[in-house]
């Protein structure tokens, strides 16, 4: 059977009102269950106007509450008054509550050191969770267009994305900042500016118009007014091309994130500031899975992924097979951290060792609790050795004399380290094994009669290696506890 051409789908849709469509678009993506409270979010412009208009006439047959929420950005004088002004006014005429507020964008700029349209976004969304969680409202309705959709969708690509980031707008999603979120619905997202404003005409509504969008300093205002015309320019349903792209990105990350879902019990350890992925099960996952876990993982920790780029995403990737102690460093003071036997992501500097105050005897063989850890140890044959690494070690018996005991590293310590033929400062080993700064004295030592045996997960003493002549080996083991 063949599919249905694109202009037979463009007269079937015009055949359906425009608010019939907005009504099946908020049903089949539950957007507005009955005896729902909704935030409408109203800039004054042609898109929100029209969707207040439009829920105010629907709310019956939606059965949903509206309240009307206007943020006065404080940017543009008089006009951002007068848009207050007007919000008030419309929400009014049509008996839906209103709260208008303003606040100091500049200020909240200036503070948190980020560019003014980052710094309105989250400010003005900041308010809206407020509100709705003052008027007890499910989630806040926002404007957002088809048109809007497709300058996201470029703007990712602009700025280097990967797939997820062709998805651009979600009919639903949750914002979150710090301890403040909100579910974000999108009503008109199959609705195109042209329609909104046609919308507005037709019920002689007289929206404003921000004189802000006329800028080109915002990189979606350059997008709007300079790429998507060029774009248009080589190919008219350019917007219709990147909305198929949108909706084929938006299966496939479906597909993944079922698949995040199954693997992350099995793979993931959540603590309250810190994700640990286990490299056992991370590492066998194909590569399309091990990138989408990640940025499952970064927006678990950062509440979004709007700093995150693709780059990020492969410079972890690069350093995922990289020695103990690698790290790669991401935006929001987030950390990736490369440790024995799993992975660490976390805000800091993130030290997987505990702290060792005192020195401790270790009992041969038997177990040792020590403070973060428990060591194991046992004596066995040498046949019995097999490559482990990490935090197990194998020591030639010949080479302990007299009582076995670990402590952390101290200034002037020397050792010979497996395989570099002469001694060296235990502290300038560290620093050339790149270990960082804050783990060195927290890295556990194993010495025997004023003589270091291990440098505990990273370098073996020359001296205590087995070797053909070694009749019983000491097996270590350190376990984090």
């Amino acid at each position: 059977m063949s599919s249905p051409s694109i202009i037979g789908i463009d007269m079937a849709k015009r055949a359906v009102t425009l608010e019939q469509r907005v009504v099946e678009f908020i049903r089949q993506h539950r957007l507005a269950p009955g005896g729902y409270r909704l935030l409408l979010a109203v800039s004054g412009g042609a898109d929100s106007t029209c969707l207040l208009h439009m829920l105010a006439g629907l709310k019956a047959e939606l059965d949903v509450e509206l309240h009307v929420a206007h943020l006065d950005h404080q940017l543009r004088g008089a006009e951002s008054v007068a848009d207050a002004v007007y919000v008030a006014g419309l929400a009014s005429s049509l008996g839906i509550p209103v709260t208008v507020e303003q606040r100091d964008v500049r200020a909240y700029r200036d503070k948190h050191r980020i560019s003014l349209e980052e710094a309105a976004r989250e400010v003005r969304y900041l308010f809206l969770s407020e509100v709705a969680g003052y008027i007890g409202a499910g989630s806040v309705a926002t404007g957002h267009t088809r048109d809007d959709q497709v300058e996201t969708i470029l703007m990712h690509l602009v700025r280097g994305t990967g797939t997820r980031g062709l998805v651009g707008l979600r009919p639903c999603n949750r914002w979150r900042l710090g301890d403040n979120q909100i579910a974000v619905v999108r009503p008109l997202l199959e609705v195109s500016r042209r329609e909104t404003g046609e919308y507005c005409r037709q019920h002689r509504l007289a929206p404003r118009a921000d004189s802000s969008n006329l800028s080109l300093s915002p990189l979606r205002n350059r997008i709007r007014q300079q790429l998507v015309p060029l774009l248009r320019s080589y190919n008219r349903q350019v917007a219709d091309a990147l909305l198929r792209l949108s909706a084929v990105a938006a299966d496939e990350i479906a597909f993944l994130d079922e698949e995040v879902a199954r693997l992350w019990p099995g793979v993931v350890q959540q603590r309250e500031t810190a994700i640990i992925l286990d490299r056992k099960g991370f590492r066998p996952l194909p590569p399309a899975l091990q990138r989408h876990l990640l940025r499952v993982a970064i927006e678990e920790l950062l509440g979004s992924l709007k700093d995150i780029e693709m780059r990020h995403i492969e410079e972890i990737m690069a350093v995922l097979d990289k020695p103990a102690g690698k790290q790669v460093s991401l935006p929001g003071g987030l950390v990736f951290t490369v440790e024995y036997g799993r992975y660490l992501l976390g805000k800091g500097d993130l030290c997987p060792f505990p702290p060792l105050e005192d020195d401790f005897t270790l009992s041969v063989p038997g177990e040792t609790k020590l403070p973060g850890w428990q060591v194991s140890a046992a004596i066995i044959e040498p046949e019995q050795v097999v490559a482990e690494g990490g935090f197990v070690g194998y020591l030639d018996m010949e080479g302990v004399s007299g009582e076995l005991a670990v402590r952390c590293g101290k200034q002037g310590d020397r050792f010979y380290p497996l395989g570099l033929g002469h001694a060296k400062k235990l502290g300038q080993f560290m620093i050339d094994a790149k270990i960082p700064r804050a783990w060195r004295r927290r890295i556990p030592v194993v010495f025997s009669a004023g003589q270091i045996l291990w440098l505990v997960g990273y370098r073996l003493d020359d001296r205590a290696k087995v070797t053909e002549k070694t009749r019983q080996v000491l097996r270590l083991e350190f376990t984090r506890v």
